[in-house]
């Protein structure tokens, strides 16, 4: 959470004009202050973008843009929504799904707009708009925690724990941000949650303003007109009341403010997994050892408890460890996700221990008087009592609305986690979104399916609001090729060792034909594995640059690597066939190994193919193509990221020829035209750019 509630919120008075629509129109025309005052591209895309999201800011309507690669969406969004915040004194949330796009928000675009607002006069007054980039609350330091752990150590951490506290409380005096990922080596967990913002002891009646990390961020918050959040943080914070919590009749995080969700894309995905429960073993583990851990004799109940609460720590873990054994041991021994439809046959064996350590924590901390140590106790006990409440929920199985499963997982495999979502997300997406009488703006470069939305605002509930597709201005007719390989063996079990040795000898053939670098999308982790062991090595005695994912770097690190490269080769999974922006010949392939169908097997997709089913629909058509085909269209865009980039998409899935959906695929990209390849065939016919 990032905790944005605020005493001094209040309704706003009526807002003045918004000058945004006329200021868009001269910005961005062709002759305007972008083309002849910064000497920009106009373009038309552009344009039309940019005034299309004026109106439905200036109107507090919703919208879905798609803008293909290349338009210039953020500034299409960025300069109108800015002017529109200027004037109306409200807040511009812009969310992102991935870091990537975020650091060009916060280093690249929002510099641009400083410097388009400071070139005409009639922008001047917009030139010093404040903005902000939100991050959990967890993640930054308070100063009055710290300054709490460093004093109560002995209780708290055992005596090889003190020195990590006294790395951070070094480092704290030299940050800037107070930001956990500065601190390197990141800080061991089991320190940093005593320290870190994400506390009810953190709060503006507790810490000083100018000291603490996330209260200053705050501050700045409060006067920014422009918020960089990412999808989760943002739908976390509206499962957890957003705008409607603070009593705005308007707004979505905020009261009044108004939302862009760039890489729109993802929202559903994003949503689904945030309006559910998560709970995990690890979880239960660490919020009962933060109280009190009979091992080392330390926790906040060793200073502010007795025996007798920490005996009924000491009893919650050890029923929670019967309860989650008992789960993984029954449910889990034979596959790592099980769909849970009924109610379990199971003690409730958490349930009183939890009740219990509720009662004790809330007594102990009304014997405190008001200040920062009783908050901690009230917060403890509030974690408590919601985590007992969605425990009972999950164990119960009585929301239709919602899928239920466990899943096991952690290096080995012994964390268990409790896990629903809902179904059908659009009513939670209308409610926290659509109708909160604001402007929602939705856009990415695949939003749409055979070059209709509907799709997509169906997903989200969002039927009727008005939904615009424009292209890109890039020339993809003489910058892009497509190949396909026609004598790839269909996926099948009975050919699935003939099916690997087809992809290794088609990867090894288009990599080692293409001088700059490549891009391997797969949708199996296994696959990828069994071709990375066969190719890495003849990479290697190439001079080859070789780099995948899971090995030892983040993707944005791998990104970065292959950019530096010129001619490397990096393999990845579901993550990469998205935000991954590698600009120029260091990126001229992309191999695509297989089309990114959804395995129909996880809970929430059958869950949903269920529901599309029981209602009349086809699930192939209504759920796993869609989603398919969107995928799809992310992966082959990791291509052609600038006006000059050129290079070739490679597709070794001989089932967009042989399938009837496989021409959707093919109508999908910017470039319709196609090579077939064969082992026979490809010497001559396989051409990438020189």
């Amino acid at each position: 959470m990032i905790g944005l509630h605020d005493d001094t919120d209040s309704s706003p008075p009526p807002p003045p004009p918004s000058r945004a629509p006329e200021f868009a129109a001269k910005i961005f025309a062709e002759g305007g202050w972008l083309h002849e005052g910064l000497q920009l591209e106009h373009r038309p895309q552009q344009e039309q973008m940019a005034r299309t999201v004026a109106a439905a800011m200036k109107a507090d309507e919703p919208l879905l843009f798609e803008a293909g690669t290349g338009v210039g969406k953020s500034l299409a969004y960025l300069l109108p929504g800015i002017i529109h915040a200027v004037d109306q004194s409200r807040q511009l949330i812009v969310s992102t799904h991935t870091i990537s796009l975020q650091e060009q928000l916060e280093s690249k675009d929002l510099p641009l707009c400083r410097r388009v607002f400071r070139s005409t006069p009639e922008l001047q007054p917009y030139a010093d708009f404040k903005s902000a980039v939100l991050v959990g609350k967890s993640n930054y330091l308070c100063t009055t925690r710290l300054a709490a752990a460093l004093r109560d150590k002995q209780e708290l951490f055992a005596s090889p724990e003190h020195s990590e506290l006294q790395r951070i409380a070094a480092w704290a005096e030299t940050s800037r941000d107070g930001l956990r990922h500065e601190l390197s080596p990141a800080p061991a967990p089991e320190v940093w949650e005593w320290v870190c913002a994400d506390s009810s002891a953190c709060s503006r009646k507790h810490c000083d303003g100018e000291r603490c990390f996330y209260q200053r961020v705050r501050a700045r918050l409060r006067l920014a007109q422009v918020i960089i959040v990412n999808h989760s943080l943002l739908f976390a914070n509206l499962n957890a009341g957003g705008a409607a919590e603070k009593g705005g009749s308007r707004g979505v995080l905020f009261p009044d403010d108004f939302v862009v969700l760039d890489e729109g894309h993802t929202v559903p995905e994003v949503a689904t997994e945030h309006f559910g429960l998560r709970l995990s073993s690890y979880g239960t583990d660490r919020m009962l050892k933060y109280l009190y851990n009979p091992k080392t004799r330390r926790g906040l109940l060793a200073k502010h408890g007795g025996a007798f609460e920490q005996q009924l720590v000491a009893d919650a873990l050890e029923a929670a460890e019967q309860f989650f054994g008992f789960l993984r041991d029954k449910l889990l021994d034979k596959q790592p996700v099980v769909r849970v439809r009924d109610a379990l046959d199971c003690d409730p064996w958490l349930d009183a221990p939890l009740l219990a350590l509720i009662k004790a924590v809330g007594a102990r901390a009304d014997q405190l008087d008001e200040g920062r140590e009783r908050d901690e106790l009230l917060d403890q006990r509030g974690r408590l009592k919601t985590y007992q409440t969605s425990l009972r929920q999950w164990l119960a199985v009585a929301d239709d609305k919602f899928v239920f499963w466990l899943e096991r997982s952690g290096r080995r495999q012994n964390i268990v986690t409790l896990r629903t979502a809902p179904i059908d997300v659009a009513p939670y997406l209308r409610e926290e979104l659509l109708e909160r009488h604001t402007s929602v703006v939705f856009t990415s470069a695949t939003l749409a399916m055979g070059g209709q939305i509907l799709p997509f605002q169906q997903r989200i509930g969002a039927t009727d609001a008005r939904a615009v597709v424009v292209q890109s201005p890039f020339d993809f007719a003489r910058h892009m090729r497509v190949y396909v390989a026609a004598d790839v063996p269909l996926p099948s079990p009975q050919g699935a060792r003939l099916a690997i040795e087809s992809l290794i000898d088609y990867i090894r053939f288009c990599v080692l034909q293409t001088s700059g670098g490549t891009l391997v999308l797969f949708t199996s982790y296994h696959d990828m594995r069994q071709v990375a062991d066969v190719l890495a090595p003849e990479f290697a005695r190439e001079s080859r640059p070789f780099f995948m994912q899971g090995e030892e770097f983040s993707r944005t690190e791998l990104t970065r690597k292959l950019q530096a490269a010129g001619n490397g080769i990096l393999f990845g999974t579901d993550s990469f066939w998205a935000g991954v922006d590698v600009p120029g010949p260091s990126l001229s392939q992309v191999i695509i190994t297989r089309l990114p169908f959804d395995l129909p097997t996880h809970p929430v997709t059958e869950a949903r193919s269920e529901w599309i089913r029981d209602h009349g629909g086809n699930p192939f058509n209504e759920l796993t193509l869609p989603d398919a085909l969107i995928k799809f269209r992310q992966g082959a865009g990791r291509l052609i990221r600038t006006a000059t980039d050129r290079g070739v998409i490679t597709i070794l899935d001989a089932r967009i020829l042989a399938k009837s959906y496989g021409s959707l695929f093919l109508e999908s990209l910017p470039q319709t035209q196609f090579t077939k390849l064969t082992r026979e065939t490809r010497g001559e016919q396989f051409h990438p750019f020189a």
